[in-house]
């Protein structure tokens, strides 16, 4: 049987060492653990629950091993952080779930991976990345414009102040996002349209594209923005629908297209926003997507259509144990 590591951050840990509850915000429950863990223990797998990185270094320096590793350990500093627990399996030549540390350097730097899907012909909204105040003089990027922190997840750093109609509210809001986040921001055009995140599975000539799912903020919601504050109160403010008109097939071929460019493994999500010709602007990649059975938007995409959270899980650890050569073991 394959011994599957299971590494992971639990929100509770963190907080107990004083961290806030934005900081923690990408960190996981106790009822995502579970879930994974009742999932591949269900799949036929031996499941041995790691936890976070501090635990990886105490497990592996005990001489303990595993033949595979489920890794969603976001990681706590640095825009290097989510690479840090596959950058350790990779010294042990422990193979893992999910994308390789250069991978998941990469996407976390939304400016980069703008760049770098621009100049492969996929359609981003004009941006510039800024590291102080001054830099903001030289931007010539008509307004509303849209600011976030460059390397943070889960919506940290993105509320009703993201959004900039002048340059007043956006030297404010940069000048609070350089001293709350202590790294660049990124000052992009404001995409006014629908917006849509699209799952994917699958790695390499295997990619495939499960869906759209187009995110739906309602008369309530505070500001025209999947935000931090939206996400928190989602079942308040947003409702979410499979969508399938010529847009968001659009939007599955452009997905497919970008996880094949940065190589992204197993499973994620792209995301995407209508500018206002109604053309789909890339957003981002996340190929460490949240996997909570309730909440997280790929679970979500995958209930809607029918594929229960046992069959996405399935289909990562395929994937994962057949870019492993676990496959004759298994």
């Amino acid at each position: 049987m394959i011994k599957v590591g299971l590494t992971y951050d639990l929100k509770e840990d963190y907080l107990r060492l004083g961290y806030t509850n934005e900081q923690v915000a990408e960190f996981d429950s106790p009822e995502t653990i579970d879930a994974l863990e009742q999932a591949i223990t269900s799949l036929g797998f031996e499941v041995i629950r790691i936890g976070n990185i501090f635990s990886l270094v105490h497990f592996l320096n005990a001489g303990n091993r595993c033949d595979l590793v489920f890794n969603i350990c976001e990681g706590m500093f640095g825009i290097a952080r989510e690479a840090q627990v596959p950058c350790l399996l990779d010294a042990y030549r422990i193979p893992y779930v999910f994308s390789e540390p250069d991978i998941l350097n990469l996407t976390l730097d939304k400016g980069l991976t703008k760049l770098i899907i621009k100049q492969a012909g996929v359609t981003t909204a004009d941006f510039k990345v800024v590291s102080q105040l001054n830099e903001l003089q030289d931007i010539d990027i008509p307004f509303p414009r849209f600011v976030k922190p460059v390397a943070e997840g889960t919506s940290k750093g993105i509320d009703g102040f993201s959004l900039v109609s002048n340059q007043k509210q956006l030297e404010e809001s940069v000048d609070y996002l350089l001293k709350t986040f202590h790294q660049p921001v990124l000052v992009e055009s404001f995409l006014p349209g629908r917006e849509f995140t699209v799952g994917i599975t699958g790695s390499g000539d295997d990619t495939k594209a499960l869906g759209t799912l187009e995110i739906v903020l309602n008369e309530q919601a505070p500001h025209p923005i999947y935000s931090y504050s939206v996400k928190k109160d989602w079942e308040k403010y947003a409702s979410y629908k499979i969508a399938v008109d010529p847009v968001a097939l659009k939007c599955a071929e452009m997905a497919v297209t970008v996880w094949k460019l940065i190589k992204g493994k197993d499973a994620g999500r792209v995301d995407f926003r209508l500018d206002a010709n109604g053309e789909p602007n890339f957003i981002e990649v996340n190929p460490l997507a949240g996997l909570n059975p309730t909440y997280s938007d790929l679970p979500i995409l995958a209930r809607l259509i029918g594929i229960t959270y046992l069959q996405l899980i399935s289909e990562i650890m395929n994937s994962a144990v057949k870019r492993s050569g676990l496959k004759d073991k298994r």
